[in-house]
């Protein structure tokens, strides 16, 4: 078992992170290939008990309630030749949090397989507001071929304690959210996502409440 240190990673994780981030494009061109995906997925408790007893889905629970997620993908694909082969961004909301993830794949998997930059906010906000207010990066993890992750999160005080000092990672932060909000545009997600979101649930608002029979 490996346990990463999310919190607080090491000078030469930091440095490792740092040089991932610098290798992906601020102006990508992307080949004419690209996918737009979303849908609903009923999110299992029972695969994740610690999430169940958060959103009250545990067995104690009113079983005629259902956590459900509503997501969309945006893939695209990098040229022959380029150093990443694609760039895909998700956003998925269910009734407490949106999450965001850019995800960008190497071509040729040696060292780095893929890197990846996560940002999340409360669903009492809507996702148009969250995409508008360049919400900033809380989590960057490198995925490596033959080792393990390496990983950067906002960390948050625990047993009621003072937050960790992170001050030291704030141009890791910084760098991940500079990308991130460059890839919101190019990707043309702050139009794309609350389009597709609002096709999903119809209104874009039913996800906060869960019908008790199905209808097609």
């Amino acid at each position: 078992m490996n346990v990463l240190n999310v919190c607080s990673p090491s000078p030469a994780e930091q440095q490792e992170i740092s040089s991932a981030l610098a290798r992906i494009p601020k102006r990508p061109s992307f080949s004419p290939d690209f996918e737009v995906d979303r849908g609903r997925s009923v999110l299992d408790p029972s695969a994740n008990p610690i999430m169940g007893m958060a959103n009250g889905t545990g067995p104690a629970a009113n079983s005629s309630e259902q956590a459900l997620a509503e997501f969309v993908r945006i893939r695209r694909d990098f040229p022959n030749g380029e150093t990443f082969s694609t760039a895909q961004y998700s956003f998925s909301r269910d009734k407490q949090q949106m999450v965001e993830t850019l995800v960008f794949r190497l071509r040729e998997a040696k060292d780095l397989l893929e890197i990846s930059i996560e940002s999340s906010a409360s669903s009492v906000t809507t996702a148009s507001a969250m995409l508008t207010a360049a919400t900033p990066a809380g989590r960057i993890k490198l995925e490596r071929f033959g080792k393990s992750s390496v990983v950067l999160a906002r960390c948050s005080g625990s047993n009621g304690g003072p937050a960790p000092d992170q001050s030291a990672y704030e141009s890791l932060f910084a760098s991940a959210s500079s990308i991130l909000s460059d890839y919101r545009g190019v990707l043309d997600a702050r139009k794309l996502i609350p389009a597709e979101l609002a096709r999903i649930s119809g209104t874009g608002a039913a996800h906060h409440k869960v019908p008790n029979t199905a209808h097609h």
